[in-house]
């Protein structure tokens, strides 16, 4: 699995921009642009080829996953759900779990740290 970031959000304060259209998918890995990273979080975008993933880990805080495009595959401690385009999970904090793209699929997370 390759996997890219791209820096920056910066030039997109004040400004309408379509995040699906921020970021492009690439063939065999996983891409990430930071939105916006603060003490309080960090919202960023990333795109999934298809079969590609997250392995299981844990983190100590709050997560909410927004699918953009495409569906997911995300397993919580052990549950596993299908999310599509137009829905989102939270992911409690200090619970395992993974991601895998069973589609190429787009989402925003936004990690809580206070």
């Amino acid at each position: 699995m390759a996997t890219g970031h791209v820096k920056g959000g910066s030039e997109l304060i004040g400004r309408v921009v379509s995040p699906i259209e921020l970021l492009q998918y690439q063939d065999g890995a996983v891409v990430s642009r930071t939105i916006l990273d603060k003490k309080a979080g960090t919202i960023t975008l990333f795109a999934f080829d298809q079969g590609e993933g997250l392995s299981e880990h844990t983190t100590p805080y709050d997560a909410l996953v927004y699918v953009l495009d495409g569906e997911v595959e995300i397993t919580i401690s052990g549950e596993t759900m299908r999310v599509k385009a137009g829905e989102m999970v939270i992911m409690p904090a200090n619970e395992p779990h993974a991601l895998r793209a069973i589609e190429r699929f787009k989402m925003l997370l936004v990690m809580i740290r206070s």
